[in-house]
C-alpha cells in the first residue's frame, strides 16, 4: 500500500486547522495548519511548549509563524523606497499592522513520522505588493525540535523581508514561576504606549546572568545578541533541578522578543521567546529588514532542545 504524502489527524472542531503530529521515541510535536505553528512540544511526559486547547483559536500567536515582518509597523504606513505603502491594521487596539500576513493562513502540509514541511505564499495585497514562497520545516530528534524557514521572491522587483516566529517554551512540571530566564543581549528597545521602538538601552545585566521568571515582566525586543562559537544564540528556561531547555537562533536571526503574560490558557505564567530576524518597526526603521533579489532565497534556522 502507498503510504500518503502526509500524516495528520483532522480535527474539523479546531480553529487552528489540521493537526500534524510528529514522533521520534519519547520526543513528540504537534503542528497547527493555521500559521504552521508549533503548537505542542514534550519529551516525555514533559511539556516543552506551553499547550493550550484544541478548541481555541491560537492565543497569543502562540508558536505562529510572522512573515513578512514580525512584531509592529506604525500605522501600518511605510516606505517602499519612496513609495507609500499603507497595510492593514490589524492590532486596532494600538493602531498597528502586526506580526505579518500568514498569521492566519492556512499552510499546505507533507509529513512523515518525525517531520513535516508546511508551505504559504504572501500574494501581493494592501500595503505589500510582493509575491513570496514560504516553508517551515519542522524536524524531530532526540533532545528536541529543529526549525527551519525558506523565504523565496517571485516577484519582479526586490521584496523586503524580515521572518519571526512566536514560541512559548517551558518545563511543564515545573512552577512556572521558578524558571530562571537567560537572555544573552546587550541591548534593549525602549518603546511608547503603541510598543513602538523609541531608542535603546543597555540590556538589563540581571537577565544576562539569569533572572527569576516569576520576578520579571517582560515584552521587550533586544538586540546585539551573543553568539557561541557555532555561532547560535542561547537563550535558556532552567528549572530548579537543573534542567535546561534552551531556545537557540542560527545566523540571521539577530534579534529576539520576550513577552510575559498570565494570561496564557491554563498556565499561570507563560514567557515566549521570539526569534526574529528584524525589530518592530523594520519597515521603516530598516534594521535588520532583508531585500530579496528576483528568485533568491533566504534560509534560516533555530530550534528547541531539552538538557
Amino acid at each position: 500500500m502507498t503510504r500518503p504524502p502526509y500524516d495528520c489527524e483532522v480535527n474539523t472542531a479546531s480553529p487552528t486547522g489540521t493537526q500534524v503530529q510528529l514522533r521520534r521515541g519519547d520526543v513528540t510535536a504537534q503542528i497547527a495548519q493555521v500559521g504552521a505553528s508549533l503548537r505542542s512540544l514534550r519529551i516525555g511526559d514533559v511539556d516543552l511548549i506551553a499547550p493550550y486547547p484544541l478548541d481555541q483559536p491560537t492565543p497569543s500567536c502562540s508558536g505562529v509563524v510572522l512573515v513578512p515582518w514580525p512584531n509592529r509597523v506604525r500605522d501600518g504606513v511605510w516606505s517602499d523606497e519612496g513609495t507609500t505603502r499603507r497595510l492593514a491594521i490589524t492590532e486596532p487596539k494600538l493602531g498597528n499592522a502586526s506580526h505579518g500576513l500568514l498569521r492566519f493562513a492556512s499552510y499546505e502540509i507533507q509529513s512523515t513520522d518525525d517531520a513535516a514541511v508546511l508551505r504559504a505564499a504572501v500574494v501581493p495585497q494592501t500595503g505589500y505588493p510582493y509575491l513570496l514562497d514560504t516553508s517551515v520545516s519542522y524536524d524531530l530528534h532526540e533532545r528536541g525540535i529543529d526549525v527551519t524557514h525558506t523565504i523565496t521572491n517571485r516577484s519582479s522587483a526586490p521584496a523586503p523581508v524580515a521572518l519571526g516566529t512566536h514560541p512559548f517554551p517551558t518545563i511543564g512540571d515545573v512552577d512556572p514561576h521558578e524558571l530562571v530566564l537567560r537572555v544573552p543581549a546587550a541591548t534593549s528597545f525602549e518603546v511608547d504606549e503603541r510598543m513602538l521602538p523609541t531608542g535603546t538601552r543597555p540590556a538589563d545585566a540581571a537577565l544576562r546572568a539569569g533572572v527569576r521568571l516569576g520576578d520579571v515582566t517582560l515584552d521587550t525586543g533586544f538586540a546585539d545578541l551573543d553568539r557561541d562559537d557555532d555561532g547560535r544564540v542561547r537563550s535558556t528556561l532552567t528549572a530548579p533541578d537543573g534542567r535546561r531547555v534552551t531556545l537557540w537562533q542560527g545566523e540571521g536571526f539577530d534579534y529576539v522578543q520576550v513577552y510575559t503574560t498570565p494570561g496564557y490558557p491554563g498556565q499561570a505564567l507563560a514567557v515566549a521567546i521570539e526569534p526574529m530576524t528584524a525589530p518592530a518597526e523594520a519597515f521603516n526603521s530598516g534594521l535588520g529588514l532583508r531585500r530579496l533579489a528576483q528568485g533568491e532565497t533566504w534560509t534560516l534556522h533555530w530550534g528547541i532542545t531539552l538538557d
